[in-house]
């Protein structure tokens, strides 16, 4: 059993949700600032799993945390789709007229920027955590400043919410990947999806052979994101994602990924969550 997590951001986060209802409230949690802060606590031992954001429906990918799972040899042992509706909160006693700066994480700032088109008296202003910034609203008792977060942290601090689902696309999902150090121990019946990073040569048709393979072997490519390598100019890396109903063409596909690609890597194999 799991019994410490890290999380970035403070309780009433997202991240904080995901790991009460992937762990089921089990898990005491660790809340860290970034993420790099979150993978150095477990590589150093101090917990045992990480909860990290990857992708959102309205966002994209969240490219510098693919690089973190690589450069840190991480494993992925499971995902969890988290509905994220984001409402904008202050002080009580407070409206919307009243409001004129909003502190959020920048993915959530982005979500919901036509809402704010609405309001030009509001200048909008990248913060590190959403829950965070409720929490010191709460804490400072700061005027004339609004969050963007989860109902949850509304609650925590003691905010009141002056706009509920502020986000430009109302069913708007994140995918958040469950990180440890270490492979799980799960029987091959339970595993029909996998993450992967590889490289390959600048050649016609490279990546198109890849995917004959894949298709070949009967996976199910649910995502792909290439990732330029740093000291290799016009180089890129592919994170991709694969489902599949038989372990074993998975693996017959492995096999032959690896002899045709440069830097192969399996990045976890995990049971898939509905979106």
């Amino acid at each position: 059993m799991i019994k410490t997590v890290a999380i970035q951001g403070v309780k009433g986060s997202f991240h904080h949700i995901v790991s009460q209802q992937y762990f089921k409230s089990q898990a005491h949690i660790l809340e860290c600032l970034t993420f790099d802060e979150a993978v150095q606590s477990l590589i150093s031992g101090k917990t045992e799993a990480v909860v990290m954001a990857l992708e959102n429906s309205i966002a994209g990918s969240i490219i510098p945390n693919y690089a973190l799972i690589d450069a840190h040899y991480l494993h992925i042992v499971g995902e969890h789709y988290l509905d994220v509706q984001h409402h904008l909160m202050a002080l009580p006693n407070q409206s919307i007229a009243n409001v004129k700066e909003v502190y959020s994480h920048p993915m959530a700032l982005l979500q919901c920027k036509e809402f704010f088109k609405k309001f030009p008296h509001i200048k909008l202003i990248e913060d590190k955590d959403t829950a965070e910034v409720a929490q010191r609203i709460q804490s400072k008792n700061i005027k004339g400043v609004a969050a963007i977060a989860s109902k949850l942290a509304s609650e925590l601090f003691n905010l009141n919410i002056l706009a509920e689902s502020i986000q430009t696309i109302k069913h708007n999902e994140t995918r958040f990947v469950i990180l440890k150090k270490e492979t799980q121990d799960n029987l091959n019946g339970d595993i029909n999806k996998a993450s992967i990073k590889f490289e390959l040569e600048h050649q016609r048709g490279s990546l198109a052979a890849m995917l004959n393979v894949m298709s070949d072997c009967k996976l199910n490519l649910t995502k792909i994101q290439s990732l330029p390598k740093m000291e290799t100019p016009w180089k890129y890396a592919f994170f991709v994602d694969v489902t599949f109903d038989v372990y074993e063409d998975y693996k017959k596909a492995i096999s032959i990924m690896e002899i045709m690609t440069e830097d192969f890597k399996i990045l976890g194999e995990y049971k898939k969550a509905k979106p």
